[in-house]
């Protein structure tokens, strides 16, 4: 059976504030139930495992799919509050990986040596490194084998910084995706802001913000079922 890895953060603030952040529910919700109409399989990871917080602002945009997951009882066990820690992964099992996003994975993500452990057995085996919205931050320092970026010389996408000028987060976050993926090698592709985007580069799939996830699904759905 196809089983998918989704990584959700366990960061609850913006570093140094009170300002609440954590999973953008719908980048996990919708995800998931693109996998249940496929038949394929998910598993939950977190950086440390256990329980995962939601982005207030998240519960903002949802629609009667996205609460139906929200209200499903496995979902709200194994996706928020008992999410399962690195260790416990064995990549082997998967046929990908997929970077949820909400602000927290910035601080998260990026330089988490499990994870990255986790994608590079994926990708090495042909697996699918997925990614949406922020989730982009898992993929920005990951290496192959050689040592250079799996990014580099790869078409990728992710939220821009015109986005989180919008969202008021520019001056907030430790980094901007544009520029660690330009410096890291990538073709950073976008389209307007908060506008359906996701791009494919082999077994790299990318979407630009929380309304390309179900693009980003598909792209994978269609890989899987060929």
């Amino acid at each position: 059976m196809t089983k998918v890895l989704i990584v959700e953060t366990n960061v609850q603030n913006y570093q140094g504030t009170n300002d609440p952040t954590g999973l953008w529910l719908g980048e996990s919700a919708e995800f998931v139930d693109e996998m249940q109409r496929a038949g394929i399989a998910v598993d939950y990871v977190s950086p440390k495992g256990g329980f995962v917080p939601l982005d207030p602002r998240s519960m903002k945009y949802t629609d009667a799919a996205i609460m139906a997951v929200y209200r499903d009882p496995d979902f709200v066990e194994r996706g928020l509050k008992n999410t399962l820690a690195p260790a416990a992964i064995d990549p082997e099992a998967y046929a990908a990986i997929y970077y949820t996003g909400g602000h927290g994975v910035m601080w998260d993500f990026p330089d988490n040596a499990e994870l990255h452990a986790i994608a590079s057995a994926i990708y090495a085996h042909g697996g699918y490194l997925l990614s949406v919205c922020h989730g982009i931050a898992g993929l920005l320092n990951l290496k192959n084998t050689q040592g250079d970026y799996v990014i580099k010389g790869k078409t990728i996408t992710g939220f821009t910084t015109a986005e989180e000028i919008l969202a008021g987060k520019k001056n907030v976050v430790p980094f901007l995706n544009r520029e660690v993926a330009t410096s890291h090698g990538a073709n950073f592709q976008k389209k307007r802001f908060y506008k359906d985007y996701a791009v494919q580069d082999g077994h790299l799939i990318t979407g630009q913000n929380p309304f390309s996830v179900r693009s980003v699904a598909r792209k994978f759905i269609t890989e899987v079922q060929k």
